[in-house]
């Protein structure tokens, strides 16, 4: 122990007091908060010393313009804000004699990859916006703080989530553009997902938006965004023996905008998956006509497609209250059998028995209207309501997956008490938060790097 305060001392002297923190410390977490602190200060010291080292090493080169050789101008301080905190160092810097327009020179910041201007490291840009992905602006600021001892305000992590999720969207905008052109697709299936099961499915899910850009002023504009699902499942058994569909291979996607904008996104994602090659393959969804019509016009030819079947039991559920009044026996009796035998795959029963409630002379014309819209809606999804069937063939028969994506993609980052968005604002976190899901997020940062 002597031993090692003797050598921080001597390199490190503004760690003698995080050391001292650190003997003093008691319970596990003071332990663990001193550890970490002493960490980063240990590892600011070695990573200066490796810069400098290195800077010792580095050729001023020639100048950008005239090609002749550059003058040195000594050495001059450089900050920047790492994952690790502030670092400050000192580095050789050149001018060019000739006074070309070239500016300073300092070989080692175009050895780190770091620009003139810049004063966030790109690990630090990344964790910001991490903790965005989850969390909101002012909470993610105050947990960087702690976690780094780097003081970074909101609206410094903002601009950061702009500019990674504008890069997001005009890479999206690029692989549409490409859409029929791309290989991506045309490439082998992988082996691991040849036997198992692609679903597809979407949903829709409100959110609330400024009235006008610019101004958080004005009433709530609720408007919806459209999200999709392709995942591969996989059957898996629980420890009680009972059998389960896991997602071991997913792509998410969502748009604010109206399903035109919608249908080439989930289309390129199903084809990223391999949809042209999948043996197996289901499309999932609600009643909504919208996302229907997407599986008409794209899906269709390589799933099949079930209507949920808790969607289905809730429009039941309906019919039985506005006939029977839902809360007698006869309409949890009427309620119950006509979901059974839609289990069974007698799916024409009930039809036949919606039309013959339809067909009653003393049925008002409110309620027959609620039957009629039942019997129409089930008997338009007639060849997607054929659950014996589908169950018989491994195939989930509830949209639970997309509903759950809508949950925890939308709801639990975009809904929280008092929060409204800008279209702006809200479509760059949405494309960072695709990407952190899709795998694409750290890949947003190389472009720092070039």
């Amino acid at each position: 122990m002597c031993e090692l305060r003797n050598n921080i001392n001597e390199s490190i002297p503004e760690a003698q007091e995080a050391l001292e923190k650190w003997e003093q410390a008691q319970s596990l977490y003071e332990r663990v908060m001193a550890t970490w602190s002493l960490v980063r200060l240990i590892g600011i010291y070695l990573l200066v010393e490796k810069i400098q080292q290195d800077d010792l090493l580095l050729s001023p080169g020639v100048c950008p313009g005239c090609k002749g050789r550059l003058e040195s101008k000594g050495k001059k301080p450089r900050s920047v804000r790492t994952f690790l905190g502030n670092i400050q160092w000192k580095r050789k810097v050149y001018r060019c004699p000739q006074k070309c327009s070239v500016g300073q020179i300092a070989p080692s910041d175009q050895h780190l990859q770091i620009h003139p201007g810049q004063k966030s490291c790109r690990s630090i840009k990344e964790f910001a916006c991490m903790l965005a992905i989850s969390l909101p602006y002012e909470l993610s600021s105050t947990l960087l703080g702690l976690l780094t001892g780097v003081q970074v305000c909101p609206q410094t992590i903002w601009n950061w989530v702009q500019e990674a999720g504008k890069l997001a969207m005009l890479r999206l905008e690029a692989e549409l553009d490409n859409i029929n052109q791309e290989e991506a697709w045309k490439r082998p299936l992988c082996e691991d997902l040849k036997t198992q099961l692609l679903t597809i499915g979407g949903d829709g899910v409100m959110v609330p938006m400024r009235p006008e850009a610019g101004s958080p002023k004005g009433k709530t504009v609720w408007r919806e965004v459209k999200v999709g699902l392709v995942a591969w499942l996989k059957k898996q058994t629980s420890k009680t023996g009972k059998h389960y569909l896991r997602p071991i291979q997913r792509e998410v996607v969502a748009v604010l905008g109206d399903i035109e904008q919608f249908k080439p996104r989930l289309w390129l994602a199903a084809l990223n998956q391999g949809i042209l090659k999948a043996k197996r393959a289901v499309w999932l969804s609600d009643g909504g006509r919208g996302f229907w019509g997407v599986y008409s016009e794209y899906i269709a030819s390589y799933a099949t497609g079930i209507l949920d079947f808790y969607h289905v039991a809730q429009n039941l559920c309906k019919g039985a209250k506005a006939w029977l009044d839902g809360r007698t026996n006869k309409a949890k009796d009427w309620f119950a059998k006509n979901r059974r035998l839609l289990r069974q795959g007698q799916s024409q029963q009930v039809l036949d028995e919606i039309q013959r409630v339809i067909a009653l002379d003393e049925l008002p014309e409110p309620t027959r209207e609620i039957m009629i819209t039942l019997y129409n809606y089930l008997d338009k999804h007639i060849e997607h309501i054929d659950y014996k069937r589908f169950k018989k063939l491994g195939f989930p028969l509830g949209s639970g997956i997309i509903e759950s994506t809508c949950k925890w993609l939308i709801q639990q980052r975009f809904k929280g008490v008092g929060m409204r968005w800008s279209e702006e604002g809200f479509n760059h976190l949405l494309h960072l938060r695709l990407a952190w899901v899709n795998d694409t997020y750290f890949s947003l940062f190389d472009e720092e790097e070039k």
